[in-house]
């Protein structure tokens, strides 16, 4: 048995036009399985899907946009895949959203709202949706992109790292629920990556510096260096590993202030 071999498995990645979602898609497929992009654009979902089948082979990606916040979106997201690969393996919620920087004193009800739907609800939605069939099979794997910023606090991102920590929870507690099924269900927290999501955090030069200076392998992350972690968590060689959360972050929050 080849433990990082992913052939004949189907996983669904939420957010993957671009990215860790793009990245984690890019090596699920890698390790042989068939993956479906999905994020709010059909066309940006399309653009992606056919660079991998163009660089892998045909039909190893399929593309099926989705809006997260739309719970009648994420069951079509769900449906299709199902009709058109027969069913889902692997699941990854990896979209997020962040409409608010500042501290929780200033943020409307709309907006943390929005977090909490987009970035905790989304995900219990999209599992509920997926796990019937996972039961049915006796398995699965769930992963959940969170944050290191669900383990500490902030001024500036307050909400969204309450809704990260939330995520760590709902790992925690589905992965009590569906063991008895073989489902794993685990989470990966990445620390401060080059993606358009991050992008205030690194673009400023002195900003990044300070970053860089902060994180003890001296640089931030590149979306490839998530991937890796999640063909771990959706093969064999994590056969039994559940309910956790693998801090991908070059070392940052273990870092002291001395």
């Amino acid at each position: 048995m080849k433990l990082f071999d992913l052939t004949g498995k189907v996983a669904l990645i939420t957010g993957s036009s671009r990215g860790i979602g793009r990245a984690v898609a890019e090596a699920l497929v890698e390790a042989g399985a068939c993956v479906v992009i999905s994020s709010r654009k059909q066309s940006k979902c399309e653009e992606v899907a056919s660079a991998i089948n163009a660089e892998y082979g045909a039909h190893r990606a399929i593309a099926v946009a989705a809006n997260i916040s739309d719970k009648s979106a994420l069951q079509a997201l769900v449906d299709e895949t199902r009709r058109r690969l027969g069913r889902i393996d692997i699941l990854v919620c990896n979209a997020a959203t962040n409409p608010y920087y500042g501290p929780m004193g200033g943020i409307s009800d709309e907006q943390f709202r929005k977090v909490l739907d987009n970035n905790v609800l989304a995900n219990h939605w999209l599992i509920q949706m997926v796990a019937p069939d996972m039961i049915e099979r006796q398995d699965g794997s769930i992963i959940v992109v969170s944050s290191i910023g669900g383990l500490m606090g902030s001024d500036v991102i307050g909400a969204y790292n309450i809704s990260k920590a939330a995520d760590f929870q709902l790992v925690r507690n589905l992965a009590l629920e569906f063991g008895q099924h073989n489902i794993r269900v685990n989470a990966i927290a990445p620390g401060v990556i080059r993606t358009d999501f991050a992008r205030a955090l690194w673009e400023d030069p002195e900003a990044l510096s300070k970053l860089q200076q902060s994180t003890p392998l001296g640089r931030i992350g590149e979306p490839r260096d998530i991937a890796g972690a999640a063909v771990f968590l959706a093969s064999e060689a994590s056969a039994f590993v559940s309910g956790q959360n693998i801090i991908i972050d070059g070392g940052s929050t273990i870092k002291g202030i001395l």
